[in-house]
């Protein structure tokens, strides 16, 4: 096809498609968690745990990516009443294709299936999904979704107000009795399955008042105005849908990667520790923070929809030190500025965020890039992860506190031959610490949703900041400026010693003139 043809036909797109709608009225029927769980194999395995200790959440960090994939799996595979499944993304991959059989296997045992997902990323899954929608116990929602389902970029013309809005939360609830809140979607490049990329990642069990939380907000945004019933966007399923799953089910289990991929993940640390039932879990206080779902129809200034002022407050003012790690880490001016009043006081001020060589989001290192000068000036220490950095595999001779030790906030696979930061994830004073789906963006402030869990843990507060002090000063660069002030370095630490770049190391001038480009123009907000 000619340029110009191809032209003609994308005008023709849009005119056909353009003028697609939502339904004006939908049907909701409500529903809410379940909470006569008590007597489920979770709500039994769970009780003498909380009963010993009244008032407080269990919390489990999942670091490997292959553990957060197996603890997925296995609250699936015990479910007896209800999942409770919210997500950005989910890929219709080999953990994601896992994933859905787990769920549909649920199902099939008599367990409540409510499955929201954001319509973003579901391009090329309206039939897995209508499918799936057609077992009678699992019900999808699609979060704020595209009116146009084979041609997106019409809504993006005709609507772009609205479905630039988004739904960024994730959690994985099984039976009310455990959830898992953190930073990864539903995909191979999130629980090491991908050989090629994997993300640097991070993700918390926990059990006890902490689920609750997590099912009110779940309830909160499945009842909402913007969770639409898949029935109502999506066409009906074929007759032969559920053989189509399983068909593809079926050749999953037959690749050579898949089952090598599976046989990894049974041989997991957390695999072994639950099968000698000694998973340990830290017994604290945790809350809950997200946004309101009504967020993403609403202006973007009202601040009392918003999560960044309940998180603030709930982090509290630091006064030793402050440690941030943001895969998409773009503070802004307000946000530069009281980074460097805290530095300035002599809080310790510390932030972790991709490489231009390990970002997948080229623009939004470019919305970084503008404050990184000022930010130093200051008294931030910044560092910039490098591309390929992946962590190593666990020592088996070690114990499992050695073992976190050697990754980074949030792991990402074994296997794979580059990494890319992912995890969202800062610590006050070595006290509490955060672990969510929220970066440090104008995006997850004013535009999407998000949500995830302050922990009151020195233990974990205080090993994302040795993090700091051991790991992440071999895994990424340290970004300062210049002796003469007119320029920025960036240091490579190795065993042989230290390499400086006076240019973003890894990437070639093609990008750099890139994000050079991208620095001028105006699209901060949208970042």
């Amino acid at each position: 096809m000619t340029a110009s043809r191809a032209i003609v036909a994308f005008i023709l797109g849009l005119l056909l498609t353009g003028c697609a709608s939502l339904p004006a009225s939908v049907e909701r029927t409500p529903t809410t968690a379940l909470t006569d769980t008590a007597d489920t194999r979770l709500g039994q395995a769970t009780r003498p745990l909380t009963s010993a200790h009244p008032g407080k959440s269990g919390i489990h960090p999942l670091v490997l990516a292959e553990d957060a994939f197996a603890a997925r799996v296995v609250l699936a595979k015990l479910a007896d009443r209800s999942l409770d499944l919210q997500y950005y993304i989910w890929h219709n991959d080999t953990t994601g294709q896992l994933l859905w059989q787990a769920i549909w296997e649920a199902a099939e045992r008599g367990v409540r299936v409510r499955l929201l997902l954001d319509d973003a990323n579901t391009g090329g899954l309206d039939a897995t999904l209508a499918a799936l929608d057609a077992h009678p116990n699992i019900e999808i929602r699609l979060f704020n979704p595209f009116a146009n389902r084979g041609f997106r970029a019409g809504d993006f013309v005709s609507d772009f107000s609205r479905v630039n809005r988004r739904m960024h939360n994730k959690s994985f609830t099984a039976d009310n009795k455990a959830t898992i809140v953190g930073g990864r979607n539903i995909g191979d490049e999130y629980y090491g399955a991908n050989m090629e990329v994997g993300f640097q990642d991070l993700d918390v069990l926990g059990i006890g008042p902490v689920v609750q939380q997590v099912s009110d907000e779940f309830d909160l945004f499945w009842n909402s105005a913007s969770a639409y019933p898949a029935g109502t966007v999506l066409a009906p399923a074929k007759s032969d849908s559920a053989a189509m799953l399983r068909e593809a089910w079926d050749k999953v289990h037959q690749n050579p990667d898949a089952l090598r991929y599976l046989e990894a993940v049974r041989n997991t640390p957390l695999m072994a520790q639950l099968a000698g039932e000694k998973l340990d879990f830290e017994w604290t206080t945790a809350r809950v923070l997200h946004d309101d779902p009504s967020k993403v129809l609403q202006p973007m200034d009202r601040s009392d929809l918003q999560m960044l002022p309940k998180l603030l407050q709930a982090m509290g003012q630091p006064k030793r030190e402050l440690d941030l790690v943001s895969p998409y880490f773009v503070p802004g001016a307000n946000g530069t500025r009281s980074l460097v009043e805290l530095a300035q006081t002599g809080v310790k001020v510390r932030v972790l965020t991709n490489s231009l060589s390990a970002t997948d989001v080229s623009p939004v290192h470019a919305g970084y890039s503008k404050y990184r000068g000022e930010l130093l000036a200051g008294g931030a220490v910044l560092y910039e992860l490098k591309s390929g950095s992946a962590v190593p595999p666990p020592d088996k001779e070690k114990g499992k506190d050695e073992d976190r030790a050697r990754g980074l906030p949030g792991s990402g696979s074994r296997a794979s031959s580059a990494a890319s930061l992912h995890a969202k994830t800062f610590a006050v004073d070595r006290e509490r610490i955060f672990v969510g789906s929220y970066n440090l963006d104008p995006r997850s402030a004013k535009l999407n949703t998000e949500m995830g869990v302050v922990i009151e843990s020195p233990a974990l507060a205080g090993h994302l900041s040795q993090q700091f002090d051991t790991t992440i000063p071999t895994r990424a660069y340290l970004v300062r400026r210049q002796s003469d002030g007119r320029g920025l370095e960036w240091i490579d630490v190795d065993p042989t010693g230290e390499t400086r770049y006076s240019s973003e190391p890894g990437a070639g001038p093609v990008k750099r003139l890139w994000i050079d480009f991208l620095e001028i123009l105006p699209i901060e907000w949208l970042l």
